[in-house]
Formats: structure tokens, C-alpha cells, sequence
């Protein structure tokens, strides 16, 4: 999720869900056959929370440790990072590093912190627009311009996470403005994998994932799972259940197509009356909501822990960076200290 993400499809949708677990998936699967495990997939699921990164050094910031040991704590086996190149114009082909692109060294170094502390590793690169424009928008007015510098881009990334042992690798997040694109696509990923050999992935957003024709070629189905759950705030866990039944039993059968498992690359829930309305957004109210976003929690991870075809769920976000957060803590998206915290120590084992 970028920052610009949510805050232009707040405005459109507002009127209107570890990445792998180490144990084994049980057998309930809404009625479908499993989709064919991957080199990679197994019948395991991820439980995951996100540590985005937002300047050069937040990676190497003092609290990283602390940061890494709580994760762990909540019964997480995963952790996410995402360093960040942007492009000025969502028609321009060139991508850059900002100050606000994770360094390389710092990145190596938090990744060798996450498995120090026995947490697994996703690296998620995430190309964004300035200010709150959205990344969805992104369409460059020459294709093969902009696909050779994603591939330079990417394959980076690809090196990095070879070189320290990543255990998982998203070829993209959230670009529904060229995601369409069958055949550079396939020469993108193909890039990749003669540069990494761990499991591949694609993060599409909740209302771009059936327009993806590229699944084939990766090893898992990314999904940021943002979908509205409720008209109204709710904290009822029965309610929010109901509400994924549907989407379920879609998700369910889209794995049997197309014979693959399904991973919520990201799914998250600010700590605000009204989060389930548009889990996408930000700012949805100043009002506190702890047991709306708990609620939340308790809903997917029984809606969907067990279901052989689903491969785990990597939460958006941990806490931000000390002094770099838009947000009050109390009102974002972190469950750190908060009843939803709690949620994952439950129904995650955590300490």
C-alpha cells in the first residue's frame, strides 16, 4: 500500500481484507480441491506483518531490534520490507532512488537482523508517484521504455535478495495501469528468475487480481486484501465473517483456476470507528476504534486459516519509524499495544 494508494481510493470507494505459516494448512477448502503446490508453496501458510521503510536510514534505525523481536513475539514467521523508487509524472518512463528509498546497506542489514531474530523474509519493491497520487495510475506513454527500467529495477532487488538469503520475492505491487501487460510482464519475471531462484509473486490489489494474465508464471497469487467489509463501523467479529463469505468462495475458486494458492500480500486495518468501511484509507475518522481493527483480525484469520488453497497473509503494518509516522499511533495501522495484538498472539501462538 502506498500513501497516495489510499488516500485516492478513499475518495472513489468510500460510498460503497504469517505471509506462510510454518505448520501444515488443515483440510477445509470450501469445497474446491487444493490447487497444485508449487516448487515453493507447499501446504504451509505465512503469517507475516509488513516493516515498510519510508527515508534511507529507517532500516537502520536503533529501534529496528525492538521492532523485529516484537514481530516475532506476535507469532510471526515472516517479515516484509519494501524499499521504494518513484517516478515524478505517471506517464514518465525513468524511476530514481529519493531520500526516501531504503538504502541498499541498510536494507542487507535488516534483513540479516530478521534472521538473526528467526523471522523469514519477503522483499516487496514498490515503485510510487509523489505526494497522494496513486501508483494504480501509472502509465507510461512508452511501454518498452518503461518496462526495460522496471526490469533494471527489479532484477536490483532480485540480487539483493539473492545475495542475503530472502526466502520470497514480489515482482510487483499494485500497478494495475500496466499489470495487464501479458508479455512484458512474462519477460519481467523471466529477468527475475535468472536472477533469483526463490518463489516469485505478484501484490495485486483486491479490485485488480482477476485482470492479471500472468499467475502461470509465478508461484503465488498476491492479493492486498483491502475489500470494504461493512457499510457501517462495526465490531462485530460474527458480522465481518458473513462479509467474507462471499469473497471466499470467489477467492476459492480463482485458486482452482488458476492452480494456484492464494497469498494476502497485504491486508491491514487502521485502529478507527469505521475501518471495515474502507480498509484501504487512512483517515477514515479521529475516533479511536481498538476493537473494530481487532474485530478485523479475528474475522480474516478465521475466515481463512486452514483453507488449503489460501497461503497465509502478511499484515500491513508494523509501527512506523520513531518521528516519521502521519498518523497518531493510537489511530494507524499498527496493532502494536492494541486488542489486535493480541489477536495474533491467540490465534498465532505468540508470546
Amino acid at each position: 500500500m502506498s500513501r497516495g494508494t489510499v488516500a485516492t481510493m478513499a475518495a472513489v470507494l468510500l460510498a460503497v481484507t504469517g505471509c506462510m505459516t510454518d505448520g501444515t494448512a488443515r483440510g477445509h477448502d470450501d469445497g474446491t480441491r487444493a490447487p497444485r503446490p508449487g516448487p515453493a508453496t507447499g501446504t504451509s501458510q505465512m503469517r507475516g506483518i509488513t516493516l515498510p521503510s519510508w527515508s534511507r536510514t529507517d532500516y537502520d534505525s536503533p529501534a529496528a531490534g525492538r521492532y523485529l523481536r516484537d514481530i516475532r513475539a506476535t507469532g510471526a514467521r515472516w517479515v516484509t520490507f519494501t524499499p521504494t523508487w518513484y517516478q515524478k509524472r505517471r506517464t514518465d518512463t525513468a524511476l530514481h532512488r529519493t531520500e526516501e528509498t531504503a538504502r541498499d546497506t541498510s536494507l542487507r542489514r535488516i534483513v540479516r537482523r530478521a534472521h538473526s531474530a528467526g523471522l523469514k523474509v519477503m522483499l516487496k519493491p514498490h515503485v510510487d508517484l509523489p505526494g497522494d497520487a496513486d501508483r494504480a495510475e501509472i502509465r507510461p506513454r512508452d511501454r518498452d521504455a518503461w518496462f526495460g527500467t522496471y526490469r533494471r529495477f527489479i532484477t536490483h532487488y532480485a540480487d539483493l535478495a539473492a545475495d542475503t538469503g530472502v526466502e520470497q520475492f514480489a515482482v510487483g505491487t499494485e500497478l494495475a495501469g500496466v499489470s495487464g501487460d501479458h508479455a512484458r510482464w512474462t519477460r519481467v519475471i523471466k529477468a527475475v528468475r535468472d536472477h533469483y531462484d526463490g518463489p516469485l509473486t505478484y501484490a495485486a490489489n483486491y479490485d485488480e487480481y482477476e485482470g492479471i494474465p500472468f499467475w502461470k508464471e509465478l508461484d503465488l497469487i498476491g492479493i492486498d486484501a483491502y475489500w470494504p467489509l461493512s457499510a457501517t463501523a462495526t465490531h462485530d467479529t460474527a458480522r465481518l465473517r458473513r462479509a467474507w463469505e462471499p469473497i471466499r468462495k470467489e477467492l476459492a475458486a480463482y485458486a482452482r483456476r488458476e492452480d494456484r494458492r492464494i497469498l494476502f500480500t497485504e491486508a491491514g486495518y487502521v485502529s478507527q470507528q469505521g475501518a471495515t468501511t474502507a480498509p484501504y484509507a487512512w483517515d477514515i475518522s479521529r475516533r479511536t476504534g481498538n476493537a473494530e481493527q481487532a474485530a478485523a483480525y479475528r474475522a480474516l484469520l478465521e475466515s481463512f486459516t486452514g483453507r488449503r488453497w489460501w497461503a497465509g497473509v502478511c499484515w500491513w503494518m508494523w509501527d512506523d519509524w520513531p518521528d516519521s509516522g502521519e498518523t497518531p499511533a493510537e489511530l494507524a495501522y499498527t496493532p502494536h499495544g492494541k486488542p489486535a495484538e493480541e489477536v495474533l498472539r491467540k490465534k498465532w501462538g505468540g508470546r
